[in-house]
């Protein structure tokens, strides 16, 4: 009977082992193919879209604004992950690669263009003179074309950030997920 047990625990344990082997594998290759296949190299293009709208009507009230960064590859949002932690500045993010909708082509951000050129990002400046924040101005145009503004964050308020998530949460994003390249 000691015998039979012994066979039957081995034999229960080499066909547990091959499941989680096969699982395992199969789970890398997902993993490998997803990577490869789904990770986007630049912007949505709605979003795209969208962000030459919000340049365009932001100039038709006299406000002149810049694109100050759009899709992040993986080593970029990195990059600046880091930025206050591992290297030199400040703290400008809390999300690390692929827990950005930058990183997804879904997110822009952008600042105040002077006109001898220079960039602020100075909530305060009334610049076309209607006595009202540029910036806020900006974010209004925004959220009008359908993007979401990281101003409304309850937590971490980022100011200079504009998103267009498709209803699509990050976690969804890193799975697979994947918005309309057009609205219907």
């Amino acid at each position: 009977m000691k015998h039979t047990k012994t066979a039957f625990s081995i034999f229960f344990l080499l066909i547990l082992g091959s499941f989680l082997f096969i699982w395992l594998e199969n789970e890398l290759t997902f993993r490998e193919q997803l990577k490869e296949r789904s990770l986007p190299s630049g912007l949505h293009p709605i979003v795209e879209e969208k962000r030459d709208l919000l340049v365009n009507q932001a100039a038709e009230i006299g406000i002149d604004i810049l694109i100050t960064d759009g899709y992040r590859s993986p080593e970029e949002q990195d990059g600046l992950h880091s930025q206050g932690r591992n290297t030199p500045g400040s703290v400008v993010t809390h999300a690390q690669a692929g827990e950005s909708y930058h990183n997804y082509g879904l997110a822009i951000d952008y600042a105040l263009r002077l006109d001898d050129g220079s960039v602020v990002w100075d909530t305060t400046r009334d610049g076309n003179g209607n006595g009202e924040s540029d910036w806020f101005e900006v974010a209004a145009i925004g959220k009008e074309l359908g993007f979401d503004w990281g101003g409304d964050w309850q937590r971490f308020k980022d100011y200079p950030h504009l998103e267009i998530t498709f209803g699509l949460s990050i976690r969804e994003l890193q799975q697979g997920w994947r918005p309309e390249d057009k609205m219907e």
